[in-house]
């Protein structure tokens, strides 16, 4: 694990360079995921319109999913790990079954 420390304002902070890496990633799924089903009364509800899903979806595991993206290392499998958990999201918020041909494009 490589490591570097700097000295601020607050105290010395110690830099881990896995910030950004496959496992920040996954920790930050992991995460939007978990508010993801805490709404899943919202997502199962017939009585509100689905951009109104969407939007709910967008302020509230978006935001969870991308909180400190600006410090990752993006690659290309990263971006790519991140756009399958929000087309899946996407995919059981609009009710598209995996037997439904729809691309990714589409969503």
């Amino acid at each position: 694990m490589e490591t570097s420390t700097s000295e601020g304002k607050r105290g010395i902070h110690i830099i881990d360079e896995r910030i950004g890496s496959g496992v920040d990633v996954k920790a930050r799924i992991g995460k939007a995921r978990t508010a993801y089903l805490q709404l899943k009364n919202i997502w199962n509800s017939k009585q509100l319109a689905t951009n109104t899903k969407v939007r709910i979806f967008n302020t509230n595991v978006k935001t969870v999913l991308l909180h400190g993206v600006e410090t990752w290392k993006t690659t290309k499998a990263i971006t790519q790990e991140i756009q399958v958990f929000i087309n899946s999201c996407v995919r059981k918020i609009l009710r598209i079954h995996w037997s439904d041909t729809v691309g990714n494009k589409l969503l």
